[in-house]
């Protein structure tokens, strides 16, 4: 591996190498192997979890740390991101993470990069956010053993969502049962390119799930008018305690990517009791899971600059 743009260009090979290590540096086993190597977070949308997660992992390995500010950078006098690369690599930065509002941006440019620098996505428009799926699963594994064969349920604005995508990628690798619940107007486009199954109704979706991961109904991203209000989607797709106790397995995973809307697509009593923990969990694990991609992709590295 030498980057990590999207889950469909790694192999399960790959995939469960990073898992291991992720387990060998939470348990504290496994030592940094790309101390004082130079990671530059490049985000051009807002984040926390993202954001955060991967400047706390580079600390724990003892990285550098630059925090690009594309407001004060050469990118506003004209700058191509192409160059702002380039120069970056020529200054010491061994590897990059993008958040990026256009999907496939990452994969353009570093088409375009000439120097052997590190591309990590931080998840780019509606494309692919490998390293929220990659935790996702590691939390999931975790909890349930494996996943296949087991349900796995995603409820909410998934047309949208590339955290969706990414976790639909990763999770048929390994034999997940994928099932979808989202109304027409959220749904994707052409979901026959996809091996899942569709639901219109939260508690058919549900029933019997072993996971279900929650997405947030992104606002932001929408470009047609017309779609319901929040409390028209409140009523028919918020998940709660009730809904979970009633429908899904007995010993349900509850997950959410974040940012959660709290009494929108799920209830605050649920975020608060014991099921909700889990969600906290993932955003622990994505520090492991991160430090874990991190030192796959430069360790043996040296930068020519």
């Amino acid at each position: 591996m030498k980057h990590l743009i999207d889950i469909k260009s790694i192999s399960k090979e790959e995939i469960e190498n990073i898992i291991n290590l992720a387990k060998e540096f939470k348990t504290g086993r496994k030592k940094s192997d790309v101390e004082k190597k130079t990671l530059s977070l490049m985000f051009y949308e807002n984040s926390t979890r993202t954001r955060c997660s991967f400047e706390i992992a580079a600390q724990k390995l003892g990285m550098n740390i630059i925090n690009f500010d594309a407001n004060h950078s050469s990118l506003s006098k004209g700058e191509s991101l192409k160059d702002t690369i380039e120069n970056l690599y020529f200054l010491g930065v061994d590897a990059v993470v993008i958040r990026h509002s256009l999907s496939g941006i990452i994969n353009n440019v570093m088409r375009l990069v000439k120097y052997p620098i590190h591309f990590v996505n931080g998840g780019d428009g509606t494309h692919a956010h490998p390293s929220q799926a990659l935790l996702d699963y590691y939390t999931m594994l975790e909890k349930i053993g494996s996943v296949e064969g087991k349900k796995i349920t995603i409820v909410g604005d998934v047309s949208h969502s590339r955290v969706a995508k990414s976790n639909i990628s990763l999770l048929s690798k390994f034999g997940a049962d994928i099932h979808l619940c989202a109304p027409t107007y959220l749904q994707f486009e052409n979901e026959q390119a996809f091996n899942i199954h569709y639901h219109n109704e939260v508690k058919e979706a549900i029933d019997g799930s072993n996971v279900v991961m929650v997405l947030r109904v992104q606002n932001e991203r929408h470009e047609k008018e017309g779609y319901p209000d929040s409390s028209e989607y409140k009523r028919l797709y918020e998940i709660d305690t009730e809904l979970l106790r009633k429908y899904a397995a007995k010993d349900v995973i509850l997950m959410h990517p974040g940012p959660a809307n709290r009494n929108i697509e799920v209830s605050s009593e649920l975020l608060d009791n014991q099921v909700g923990k889990t969600i906290l969990e993932q955003a622990q694990n994505g520090v492991y899971v991160r430090m874990a991609i991190l030192n796959t992709l430069l360790k043996g590295d040296n930068n020519a600059s």
